[in-house]
């Protein structure tokens, strides 16, 4: 079967995975929890304990609404600030026990939600989507090389 131009697919791709992302989304505020929050337990717990600048333009928010957001999750128990050892005048927010266990929550519900949902399809679909997982992270990681580049120049 001939494989479709790269511009077709891609644009396939990105509607698919918007698509599955907003269903996805949809699963996150259902449970309770917006996405500002979700998000930013991710990155924290995926990336460790980052200054509240970088964690602004990593969720591509202002500082002031990233500061706002961490002083209710901070209120929550959900994550910490400290300074950080090397420059007394900055500080490091990262994700407590119990925001460990709200993500872990919030990633439970969606792989439960995917998990029906792939259980409804045929067992040839889920082969095919086992299958591309593997260029699916490579896609990601070069687009994640690229962006890194681009910032740096």
């Amino acid at each position: 079967m001939p494989s479709p131009p790269d511009s077709r697919l891609a644009g396939d791709l990105g509607d698919a995975i918007s698509r599955l992302n907003s269903r996805l989304r949809r699963d996150v505020v259902e449970a309770g929890v917006s996405l500002a929050r979700a998000r930013t337990l991710a990155t924290l717990d995926r990336d460790g304990a980052r200054r509240l600048t970088d964690l602004a333009l990593a969720e591509q928010v202002a500082q002031p609404t990233m500061s706002d957001l961490i002083g209710r999750l901070v209120a929550d128990g959900l994550v910490k600030r400290t300074g950080d050892g090397s420059d007394g005048r900055t500080v490091l927010v990262s994700i407590t026990a119990p925001g460990r266990r709200c993500l872990g929550r919030l990633i439970e519900r969606r792989s439960e939600s995917l998990e029906r949902a792939l259980n409804d399809l045929k067992a040839q679909d889920r082969v095919a989507i086992a299958a591309a997982l593997p260029a699916l992270a490579r896609l990601l990681k070069t687009m994640e090389e690229r962006n890194a580049v681009a910032a740096l120049a």
